[in-house]
């Protein structure tokens, strides 16, 4: 089966421009507000919304950051991972509101992971998810506050995020999992 592009580059851009505001509008603004992306296309995203948020709101300070969750999966001993990535958070995060940024949501699992690494970084506020695209499939009671796109997806379809920064164009493709390799769990079936 050959890959059907359900999203564009235009697409994307459109969706973090809403996900965008829509963050912005439920903080009421930028006070206490720190956006981290997930490694590897989560940090791309993250750091396109918070362009987006200083376009939006100019003056606003440095909000983005990294967290890596590899050490924090439940699944390293029955999974290929990839190697680690920094974590960098920009300052802290008591007592603020902290926006989780990943390409794909799926099963849940790493946003598990990742909630249990922020409890390294301190106590937030309040935690919320924005995603690029929402396939459905949960395992965990997890839902993503931000969407760009919902893509009900079987099981055995991957879906694929290329992002220019990494990739060097621009898509969400949806094909058959027996086609391809994964990289990271999220996305794959």
């Amino acid at each position: 089966m050959t890959a059907r592009t359900v999203l564009h580059q235009a697409d994307i851009s459109r969706a973090l421009t809403r996900i965008s505001h829509e963050i912005l509008e439920s903080n009421r603004g930028t006070n206490d507000l720190v956006i981290l992306g997930i490694p590897t296309r989560g940090v791309v995203l993250a750091r396109r919304i918070a362009e987006n948020i200083q376009r939006i709101e100019p003056g606003t300070g440095d909000l983005v950051g990294a967290l890596d969750v590899t050490m924090y999966r439940d699944d390293l001993s029955r999974t290929r991972t990839r190697t680690p990535s920094p974590t960098s958070v920009p300052g802290s995060i008591d007592g603020k509101t902290v926006v989780l940024v990943d390409d794909v949501l799926y099963s849940g699992r790493t946003i598990r992971a990742a909630l249990d690494a922020l409890n390294d970084f301190g106590r937030p506020r309040a935690v919320r998810l924005a995603v690029l695209v929402d396939r459905g499939h949960r395992e965990l009671p997890i839902r993503a506050d931000f969407v760009g796109k919902n893509l009900p997806s079987a099981a055995s379809e991957r879906i694929n995020v290329r992002l220019t920064e990494i990739d060097g164009d621009e898509s969400v493709t949806i094909e058959d999992s027996a086609t391809t390799a994964s990289d990271d769990g999220e996305g794959a079936a």
